[in-house]
């Protein structure tokens, strides 16, 4: 069995995570296998679980107590997010056009959409039985495709660039022949041997698997390293961390592709509830609270733009992250990285103690660069906060590109950060 910062462990996350939920389950699973108990939301919490974890939907968050379980003990908690952007399967999506069945499909997140063109596309998420019960799918097989237009019909396509408008364009072909409602439903109910459902979310992934490639077999491709990667390093540290001085944690957030304002996204009160809820069942006050938050941090893990060879001018000459030379801190003046100089001095920290290269990741000034939930974590719960990285190239591509050493770096530094004494911020 793989190691839990191997290579090929990341392989199977990666594999195993091809939607949101998938994702959480892929997480849970990892913490039940390293001793850690489910808790219910809905239940009282009298006691809690020194390690637990809840779920809900597409977000995870979990915590290993202190060892001296003092309730106003600081949070050193970790972030990520679980969605990647895709293409998802509509409520009514059967239709077709001049012999071709297709699927009506709605672009999630900002999506690289010539990425998805003549790729093999597989069907995964989460179905919704009439009785509102829920289930995981996954139909790992060659389901759908969307085909690009022939050359020989669009000749200036290499001269003034593809031109994709994503109602018209993006839009799979899944058969050939005529197209009638519940179609899509009932094979779907076939194909996952499941009844019939109600409702899904599911999302379109690219069926080939993560591969090693390179001469040097330096290079990691797969689908959702933006924010699998991340997803895996923090749980994978937490599962191996012990109680420390302070209660470690992971939030793993959903919907922060489409700007985490959801129930389960960072803009959401999910992870302040269970802080609260974390607090005040240790014999805790409201009081106990905001002690504990004034004295926590957390590392906000999302992945950087390493420089790309082809375009090395769409990067700052001096900030420019390379792959396989450490995760990345990034720092944005305008606050799109919460990163401040005392949080970047304290991750700095855990990657010496880990013994782990770093970098730094800044925009170019005429190019504004995206943002992370730790902006968003900071904002809502006053937590001083650092954005990191794992350096890539083709963020939000259907198949991304990093380094085969930075994810395990990212792990090491994590779990080193978990494991210190409590730091000045």
């Amino acid at each position: 069995m793989p190691g839990p910062h191997s290579l090929a462990d990341l392989v199977d996350h990666l594999d195993a995570s091809p939607s949101p939920f998938h994702a959480v389950e892929s997480a849970h699973r990892r913490l039940d296998e390293a001793g850690f108990t489910a808790v219910a939301e809905r239940d009282a919490w009298d006691e809690v679980a020194p390690r637990g974890y809840i779920a809900r939907d597409g977000a995870l968050i979990a915590w290993v107590l202190p060892a001296a379980d003092r309730p106003d003990a600081a949070f050193r908690l970790v972030g990520a997010h679980t969605d990647s952007p895709c293409l998802r399967v509509k409520p009514h999506p059967d239709t077709a056009t001049a012999g071709w069945r297709q699927l009506g499909v709605e672009v999630y997140g900002g999506v690289l959409l010539n990425s998805w063109l003549d790729r093999d596309l597989a069907i995964a998420g989460r179905v919704v039985m009439a009785d509102g019960s829920s289930q995981l799918v996954d139909v790992r097989r060659p389901v759908a495709r969307v085909p690009q237009l022939a050359i020989h019909l669009d000749r200036g396509v290499n001269d003034s660039g593809l031109k994709l408008d994503p109602q018209q364009h993006v839009h799979p072909v899944w058969g050939s022949g005529t197209s009638t409602p519940g179609d899509f439903s009932e094979w779907l109910a076939d194909a996952a041997a499941i009844d019939r459902p109600a409702w899904w979310e599911l999302c379109l992934y690219d069926v080939q698997g993560a591969a090693v490639l390179g001469g040097d077999v330096s290079l990691l491709a797969s689908g959702r390293l933006d924010n699998q990667v991340s997803c895996w390093a923090a749980t994978t540290s937490l599962a191996a961390s012990g109680a420390g001085d302070a209660v470690a944690m992971i939030v793993l957030n959903d919907h922060e592709e489409v700007g985490s304002a959801s129930t389960t996204g960072a803009s959401g009160p999910l992870l302040e509830q269970v802080l609260e809820r974390l607090v005040l069942a240790r014999g805790g006050t409201r009081d106990d609270l905001l002690r504990a938050l004034a004295a926590s941090t957390c590392v906000s893990a999302d992945n950087a733009h390493a420089v790309h060879p082809n375009y090395t001018d769409r990067h700052d000459p001096t900030h420019r992250p390379l792959v396989n030379a450490g995760p990345a801190i990034k720092v944005n003046a305008s606050q799109r990285y919460a990163t401040s100089a005392p949080t970047a001095a304290l991750f700095q920290r855990a990657c010496v103690a880990a013994g782990v290269p770093w970098q730094v990741f800044v925009s170019r000034n005429n190019m504004p660069c995206g943002s992370t939930i730790g902006p968003l974590t900071a904002t809502r719960l006053g937590i001083a906060t650092v954005d990191v990285g794992v350096p890539q190239l083709s963020m939000h591509s259907a198949r991304e590109l990093c380094g085969v050493h930075d994810p395990a770096w990212l792990a090491s530094a994590l779990a080193a950060y978990f494991e210190a004494s409590s730091d000045p911020t």
